[in-house]
């Protein structure tokens, strides 16, 4: 499956969406307006290896409920990230069997080149 989880007012997705030069084969979806479902969340955390992997700290809701200062498990990563679409770190793009998660250069780089090679 080729397909991407990001948010549509998120200006570093934007960029990162046009540097990829997305096939046709690629599905786009805000996660904003089509929230990501179990099965979907499943399937990424199966690519990635955890549910943490897939957390964002950044959340503004990460800090003002504190969460820094709680132990987590991966039930509890799993549950937040349903909860709202802010504590998915953005964005997710699936290429064939690839996961790359969140806006690093190295992980941008890293999938960029994944979709040039579909």
């Amino acid at each position: 499956m080729n397909k991407i989880y990001h948010l549509n007012t998120c200006d570093t997705c934007r960029r990162i969406i046009k540097q990829l030069q997305l096939p046709s084969s690629f599905v786009l979806q805000d996660i904003k307006s089509e929230p990501i479902t179990v099965k979907q969340l499943e399937e990424m955390k199966s690519l990635s290896g955890s549910y943490e992997s897939l957390f964002s700290r950044r959340a503004k809701l990460y800090k003002e409920r504190g969460l820094a200062t709680e132990n987590l498990s991966e039930d509890d990563y799993k549950s937040l990230i349903l909860e709202h679409y802010t504590f998915l770190k953005r964005p997710v793009i699936i290429a064939g069997d690839k996961i790359f998660v969140g806006n690093s250069k190295k992980t941008v780089e890293a999938a960029v080149q994944a979709v040039s090679e579909l």
